[in-house]
């Protein structure tokens, strides 16, 4: 599990890669955290195109985020979704809360 953080002008990137379960989300969720808070972007993209798996502790990183956002008024976007994320967020429901981009 790693979390790689790109800051550009307004927009924080978070590069998501390995897997996401309930072992890794915490350290993920601190990192994104705290260049959320250090750098009160406009707009947080997470890009998923390293994810290898991921279980229900993705959707509480998505929506925890979101919930952070909301009250910076900052949007969000996930990126990179691999076929079988893409399909898992779409069924919860995601994308009423970010911009989704990926496939199936």
């Amino acid at each position: 599990m790693s979390v790689e953080i790109n800051v550009t002008g307004e927009v924080v990137t978070a590069y998501l890669s390995g897997e996401l379960d309930h072992h890794t989300a915490k350290d993920m969720r601190e990192s994104i955290d705290a260049a959320i808070e250090l750098n009160m972007p406009t707009l947080v993209v997470l890009d998923f195109k390293g994810i290898t798996f991921m279980d229900s502790s993705g959707i509480g990183l998505v929506m925890g985020r979101y919930r952070i956002l909301q009250k910076t008024g900052a949007d969000l976007h996930i990126t990179g979704t691999p076929p079988n994320i893409y399909k898992v967020f779409r069924l919860s429901g995601i994308e009423k809360l970010a911009k989704l981009e990926g496939r199936l």
